[in-house]
């Protein structure tokens, strides 16, 4: 068994208790969102139908129908609490910006229980980084979208929670954190699933913190739990905490504890289907990095 598997029913557990505290500490999950949201301006795509994969609360989704008010919304998120929150958060934005097309849909982006060239856009912020199979994430990805269609997502690259990683090593034999895809690989993904035109960046964020319980309590609070399979199955001890805290020290900087963040950004489109005169498909081999 990959001691990284991801559990998924105990990963839609933690998010549906985090649902209700998730938009207090999601400081993060809104940054990137919007440094995304401020890459559309790029884009002269309006679609009619776009689909938010991993929408969590719908502080995304929201704003999506702000910038794209003839489209219907749909909003998917493997945890119902998260949809349940939403819909009690979509009522006064449907009144202050007039009514939005939305449907929630409740279900996991590595199986979609959507039609195939259904949607014209899909946006995923954060959240694919949970897929146990990306390479079949993208290439289901790639069937829902319409030609022409376009992909846009982050995720998190290896490099983040560097400190927390470097700090539990040699605490214990158990994995604490999720393994994280390199941005190339990502780029090769898309690519092999069918994408054209893929591009691909990344930046560090740096959040600080006062104490590792502080860095461990935000991430409780928005639901990201350890959940792969080689988690330790009990509390951590006594002296595992305070091998956690003493290595963890070793790395404050100007009085505070660092949590970095590497961010990484994709976006590609569906391009119209390519064939061979025997009718094989033919693929792109080559990505652009930004």
């Amino acid at each position: 068994m990959d001691e990284f598997a991801i559990d998924k029913k105990l990963m839609r557990r933690a998010f549906n208790r985090a649902a209700a505290s998730y938009d207090a500490a999601a400081v993060l999950q809104r940054e990137v969102c919007a440094r995304m949201l401020e890459r559309l301006e790029y884009i002269k795509l309006q679609p009619s139908r776009i689909l938010d994969a991993g929408s969590g609360t719908g502080w995304g989704t929201r704003r999506l129908a702000q910038r794209y008010p003839a489209a219907q919304m749909i909003a998917l998120d493997i945890a119902s609490g998260m949809l349940q929150t939403a819909r009690g958060r979509s009522g006064w934005w449907q009144k202050l910006f007039g009514g939005t097309k939305q449907m929630l849909v409740c279900g996991d982006i590595e199986t979609l229980p959507l039609a195939a060239n259904s949607v014209e856009m899909v946006w995923s912020n954060l959240a694919v980084q949970w897929c146990n199979d990306l390479p079949a994430t993208f290439v289901d990805l790639h069937r829902v979208l319409k030609v022409g269609g376009l992909l846009m997502f982050s995720t998190f690259g290896p490099d983040t929670l560097k400190e927390l990683r470097r700090a539990f090593n040699g605490v214990d034999q158990h994995n604490h954190l999720n393994r994280f895809a390199d941005m190339h690989d990502i780029g090769d993904m898309l690519v092999h699933s069918g994408f054209a035109e893929p591009v691909m960046d990344m930046e560090y964020l740096t959040l600080t913190y006062d104490d590792v319980r502080g860095v461990l309590q935000d991430l409780k609070t928005i639901g990201a739990h350890n959940a792969t399979a080689g988690r330790g199955q009990g509390l951590m001890g006594k002296n595992a905490w305070a091998r956690l805290m003493e290595n963890y020290e070793r790395l404050r900087s100007n009085g505070k504890l660092p949590a970095t963040f590497e961010v990484v950004y994709g976006h590609a489109w569906k391009p119209q289907p390519r064939t061979t005169k025997d009718g094989a498909a033919i693929i792109q081999t080559s990505f652009k990095l930004k």
